[in-house]
């Protein structure tokens, strides 16, 4: 059965980016094996042959860096050292573990495909990539690194850092950020992978990019492709890769309170899907133009949770980033009035003491004020 997932490059266009001699392609293979068999990082995932781990290191992986990673690896399998306890854990636990980390629809997926494996394959992962690739937040990525690392499948890996190899390699002058650079590098990735042993010939080109081929100051002189790489033979590192602008990411102003209630304070969870899906907060929400921050708390908590509050004072203004957004939140010190709680978005709500807040998962802007709350 073949599980080759690259298409081959039309001729002309292997023929312009490839290397015109076919032994140098081998050659390339095998340099760049033999630097990482030497140079690798000793990780904790590339200590098992576990699929189930080594998934779980992929999906932490994305969109964040590996120092961050490792703690909260080891944290997760200590909680959840098999499939089968993930599949059976309730959702809020998984979040808790994960809290910190951001990206949370990364957690949820990965309990959700959990349960689908232990449901509808009896508790093994597919070792198959069309039926991995089908699992709730599978993408083209990680099936081709679980494929490959686990289950030695010859799929090529294509993240930031084999971008970054390949463009300087052979001077690719599409933007990687552009639509159609996938396709362009996954082709090239295809030509070049070793079917032989396809997950360290993965992991060596994403450790290279890592380590080596830097962003910035890259360490060419410590680059095992050195003698291929047209970029260095050019004196043209520093342009490649190419990226096309990036658009601007918006700023919004929101208002939250914390609502006391004799020792406790009001917290919300909000629905399961979208941006930090099941996670508690303390309520609030967009301020309006023309509107101060102190009336937005106001109107956003009457409108969500149903109850009148007034503010006391303000806490705090917390600063944060996301992908595509950047958040100034004002945080607002409340009492509780009148009313009883109906929501409104929120799926769920709790009045809870202040050393009852850590048992529950929040985003990473509500954790900056928390330690704050001890005050009140």
């Amino acid at each position: 059965m073949s599980y080759w997932s690259c298409p081959r490059l039309p001729d002309e266009l292997r023929d312009s980016l490839l290397p015109g001699d076919p032994e140098d392609i081998l050659r390339i293979r095998q340099a760049l094996v033999q630097w990482y068999a030497q140079n690798h990082r000793r990780l904790p995932w590339r200590e098992t042959h576990d699929p189930y781990r080594i998934w779980v290191s992929e999906v932490m992986l994305q969109q964040t860096q590996v120092n961050t990673v490792i703690p909260y690896y080891h944290r997760f399998l200590d909680r959840f050292p098999t499939l089968q306890s993930l599949a059976r854990a309730d959702l809020q636990d998984v979040l808790k573990v994960w809290e910190g980390l951001g990206y949370y629809a990364r957690a949820r997926n990965l309990h959700r495909a959990a349960k689908e494996i232990a449901e509808e394959h009896d508790g093994q992962i597919p070792d198959a990539f069309t039926d991995f690739r089908k699992l709730p937040g599978v993408g083209e990525y990680i099936a081709a690194a679980v494929m490959s690392i686990a289950f030695d499948r010859p799929h090529a890996v294509i993240d930031g850092n084999v971008k970054r190899v390949f463009a300087r390699l052979f001077r690719i002058e599409t933007p990687v950020n552009s639509s159609n650079a996938q396709k362009a590098f996954r082709d090239i990735a295809g030509e070049l992978l070793d079917s032989t042993d396809p997950g360290t010939f993965n992991q060596a080109l994403m450790e290279l990019g890592a380590m080596v081929c830097t962003p910035s100051n890259p360490r060419c002189g410590a680059c095992p492709l050195m003698p291929f790489c047209r970029a260095h033979q050019t004196g043209s590192v520093s342009e490649y890769p190419g990226r096309a602008p990036s658009r601007t990411i918006p700023t919004q102003h929101i208002a939250v309170g914390a609502i006391r209630k004799g020792k406790r304070v009001l917290i919300t969870r909000r629905k399961p899907e979208g941006l930090l899906g099941g996670l508690w907060e303390f309520p609030g929400g967009k301020v309006r133009e023309g509107e101060s921050a102190e009336q937005a708390c106001v109107r956003e908590i009457k409108e969500e949770t149903g109850i009148d509050v007034e503010i006391i004072g303000r806490l705090t203004r917390v600063k944060h980033a996301y992908t595509h957004i950047k958040i100034v939140m004002d945080v607002f010190e409340c009492r509780y009035l009148s009313g009883k709680v109906r929501l409104n978005g929120p799926v769920d709500s709790r009045w809870a003491t202040i050393e009852e807040l850590e048992r529950f998962p929040f985003p990473k802007a509500n954790n900056k004020f928390i330690p704050l709350l001890r005050r009140m």
